[in-house]
């Protein structure tokens, strides 16, 4: 997996209507050294109308979109807040990035690390008895919570995830450094003064 000390995680809220995507949330965090030292929120307005399952999915509804920014607007700040660093997603290349796409915004190239993907290679030793890939699941298995199917959450719950991962790739090596130490007994001896 591709280690990045400082990276943007990010997510979308979207409502499809008659064959059109419509974006309703873009969120991010900004990630470095472990910590998250920035974020961006925000709704996006439509004029199409809201899907009452999606009403129940996010729990946003038409009258939190009515008053937020279009979505030209919301993606040129977006666009500002991720620059050129590393994207990190959970399941983003079959849908987010797609959608960005959709509306001009080419982010494959930045696209480092899909958490989803992690979590699917690492779900028989890692995240062993895990009982699906939803990212909500596999944040609450390591031990992180939030609202799902908010993007920001599901944004800070990814950068949770795949630091979990991050620092279990570590232990690991770690261990496996410690062990080659411990299979020679004397590996650890400062043998020198009994041969002068």
């Amino acid at each position: 997996m591709e280690k990045l000390r400082e990276y943007i995680s990010f997510d979308l809220e979207f409502n499809q209507h008659e064959g059109v995507t419509h974006l309703i949330q873009v969120s991010a965090v900004h990630f470095k050294d472990s910590q998250e030292i920035a974020a961006f929120d925000s709704y996006v307005y439509t004029e199409a109308p809201l899907k009452s399952f999606i009403n129940g999915l996010t729990g946003i509804t038409s009258e939190t979109l009515k008053g937020a920014p279009k979505a030209e607007e919301v993606l040129q700040k977006f666009q500002v807040f991720v620059g050129d660093l590393p994207l990190v997603g959970y399941n983003a290349a079959k849908s987010d990035l797609p959608i960005l796409l959709e509306h001009g915004f080419d982010y494959t190239s930045q696209y480092m690390v899909d958490v989803y993907n992690e979590a699917f290679e690492r779900r028989s030793t890692d995240l062993h008895g895990i009982l699906n890939l939803k990212l909500q699941t596999v944040a609450k298995f390591l031990g992180y919570s939030g609202q799902s199917h908010n993007s920001l959450e599901d944004a800070r719950m990814t950068a949770k995830v795949y630091e979990s991962f991050l620092e279990a790739d570590e232990s690991k090596l770690l261990l496996e450094g410690q062990s080659s130490l411990n299979s020679n007994p004397f590996g650890g001896l400062d043998l020198s003064q009994l041969f002068d």
